[in-house]
């Protein structure tokens, strides 16, 4: 939870520190494993931390788990893995994924072969395939991973290219990594003004609001109903998992497009950065939602996540986010 005192794990680390986590150890080291060009291992100091699914069976790219550095597997299983008595709605929540509900009326957010088309969204589904997969660069402090994927539309060509690279750092107290990537439209299309979408998380179940969990944004609002809908420049989300504290937030990078969001942020542990929607948010905003992109036109978006052991005060994660703003803009 948000809490009032200072956080022994990180009073010493704020100063002086470029990743603006935790200091990483002489062992610490992060490993890129392709295996079988359907997923990359991702290992940080020995210990597994994630896998970033991209092979041609996924309707997207995601990546799951996310662990805490203690080893807490702080996304649901579902759909990946399924695990007794876990949630099994909105299947097409996977992780951590970049998708939205409607572009030039094709669904890249809820775009599972088995889903059926709801509320606000196309049933037209799009797909966002890999084109390219660019050097995989691990490394003692950080390591990154870089490709190219197409979202499109099956017979009807491409629409999007996003071009993003994720770098993890080998920090020892915090697990963070920043997430950068630029989408340049192949045809005019159009983003519309809807709350499904972009950039998002799904938390354990353990997480969620019901459990326990909070999530509180850099305004100092708290709760579903206060932080949903809101510009922030980060959401921290915090509960438990396995019974220990854990926490994660995602920082909006003041070079993002439409900084800062708003945020699609659910108490049943969903999380996004929403750049786009507008009206379901606000009705009353004076903001014109959505976006019409040119031919070759193009948008970038800078994402940090960062997952602590849930004790951070909202002065020390205004702090990481102030690190990680100056050395984003450099």
């Amino acid at each position: 939870m948000i809490r009032t005192g200072f956080s022994k794990t990180i009073t010493g680390l704020l100063a002086g520190v470029v990743l603006a986590a935790s200091i990483p150890s002489a062992q610490a080291q992060v490993e890129l494993r392709n295996v079988d060009n359907d997923h990359i291992a991702i290992t940080i100091g020995g210990q597994p931390f994630s896998d970033f699914y991209l092979g041609k069976s996924y309707p997207k790219p995601f990546l799951a788990p996310l662990r805490s550095a203690t080893g807490q597997v702080v996304t649901r299983k579902y759909p990946i893995e399924t695990v007794e008595g876990e949630s099994r709605d909105h299947p097409h929540h996977r992780g951590l994924w970049i998708g939205y509900g409607a572009v030039s009326d094709v669904n890249f957010w809820e775009n599972e072969a088995d889903s059926k088309a709801s509320g606000d969204n196309p049933s037209m589904k799009g797909l966002v395939t890999l084109k390219n997969l660019g050097e995989l660069k691990p490394g003692k402090t950080s390591g990154s991973i870089s490709a190219v994927f197409n979202w499109e539309v099956p017979g009807r060509g491409v629409m999007l290219e996003e071009d993003r690279t994720m770098t993890f750092y080998a920090t020892d107290n915090m697990r963070v990594f920043d997430v950068d990537f630029t989408l340049t439209a192949k045809t005019a299309v159009k983003f519309a003004d809807t709350k499904e979408g972009f950039f998002a998380i799904r938390l354990a179940d353990s997480m969620a609001g019901k459990n326990g969990g909070l999530m509180t944004n850099s305004e100092g609002a708290q709760t579903e109903k206060n932080v949903w809908g809101k510009r922030a420049d980060w959401v921290d989300y915090d509960g438990s998992v396995e019974g220990q504290k854990v926490g994660i937030a995602i920082f909006d990078g003041p070079q993002s497009y439409n900084h800062p969001t708003r945020w699609h942020a659910r108490d049943y542990a969903l999380f996004a950065a929403n750049p786009f929607g507008v009206t379901e948010f606000d009705s009353k905003s004076s903001d014109k939602g959505g976006k019409n992109l040119a031919s070759g036109e193009a948008l970038q978006f800078h994402y940090r996540v960062v997952i602590h052991a849930g004790d951070l005060t909202k002065k020390e994660l205004a702090k990481l986010y102030d690190s990680y703003a100056k050395q984003s803009s450099k």
